[in-house]
């Protein structure tokens, strides 16, 4: 698993060019590479789509913490409502909106955990503090004040003053392997571009078409 920034290929893609991409992954690495450069804060920012047990849409902000050819990447607690929506229905669908270049990725697909291996190198890079904040989070649930989450944090501080933090049994991550991604960049009176890539299944070829805006 690659990090947001690290995918190489031969010959990169600008935003002039967009249309000609024949596959989307090289497509969406030069787009996230603008927006790195263009974004005042957290390009690799999505928003996730799941959906509850009613059926009812739910949306929230993530991080993207590593793609390639196999998906899309973020991490968050297995308990969280997203964790249970997706462990009840392993479907999601991904937005990332670059407003300083006015470009959009959308992206549906399937939903697998990642490894414990993978989770455990994540968590591994993550700010103590961030790792302390996993512990001492029950994500999702009732919270009686900030105060009773700051005496949590500071429990779990104390524990691992001078140790390492382990990842927390309940923490883990999600990869979502596309079969829709759409490229959508602004144009003038609302005449956008719009290039969409299928396939059916991970694996597969993808086919391409331009959409009306």
């Amino acid at each position: 698993m690659t990090d947001t920034t690290s995918m190489k290929h031969q010959t990169p893609l600008t935003s002039g060019d967009f249309t000609a991409a024949d596959e989307p992954f090289a497509l969406f690495e030069a787009w996230l590479n603008e927006a790195i450069k263009s974004e005042p804060n957290d390009p690799n920012a999505m928003a996730l789509a799941t959906v509850d047990p009613e059926g009812l849409p739910d949306v929230r902000m993530v991080l993207m913490k590593g793609f390639d050819t196999g998906g899309f990447v973020f991490y968050s607690h297995i308990a969280s409502q997203k964790g249970r929506e997706l462990a009840a229905n392993p479907k999601a669908a991904l937005l990332f909106h670059w407003k300083s270049l006015r470009r959009q990725v959308r992206i549906r697909g399937n939903v697998t955990p990642v490894t414990d291996a993978e989770a455990d190198a994540y968590f591994a890079t993550r700010p103590k503090q961030a790792q302390i904040g996993a512990w001492a989070s029950k994500q999702s649930e009732a919270l009686e004040s900030r105060f009773a989450f700051e005496q949590a944090i500071a429990k779990v501080a104390a524990k691992y003053i001078i140790s390492e933090v382990p990842r927390p049994p309940g923490w883990s991550g999600w990869r979502i392997t596309p079969v829709r991604i759409e490229f959508w960049h602004d144009r003038p009176f609302r005449l956008h571009d719009r290039i969409e890539f299928r396939r059916d299944a991970a694996g597969q070829k993808w086919s391409k078409t331009r959409m009306y805006p």
